[in-house]
């Protein structure tokens, strides 16, 4: 199945994956914090290493993320939608 864009998805399919991405902000907020905390123990810990900055590679993927959350919040702002 092919992914559509936000533009393409109806009004209540915008607004069901606004809530979906609401309670994944969460889950994201908790996962970067728990990989901060790996990177500065293993700094503290083993110096720094592959192992300290290994952790920060999957932030990197988690903040890419919210760029499409931005997309749609822009489309949801674009069609004045309210939530």
């Amino acid at each position: 199945m092919e992914k559509k864009g936000f533009t393409e998805l109806s009004d209540e399919e915008l607004l069901e994956k606004r809530k979906k991405i609401k309670s994944n902000n969460i889950i994201t907020a908790v996962l970067i914090g728990l990989f901060i905390g790996i990177a500065a123990y293993s700094a503290v810990k083993n110096g720094f290493g592959f192992f300290t900055f290994f952790p920060l590679i999957f932030i990197f993927f988690l903040v890419k993320n919210q760029t499409d959350i931005k997309g749609l919040e822009k489309e949801i702002k674009s069609r004045n939608l309210k939530f």
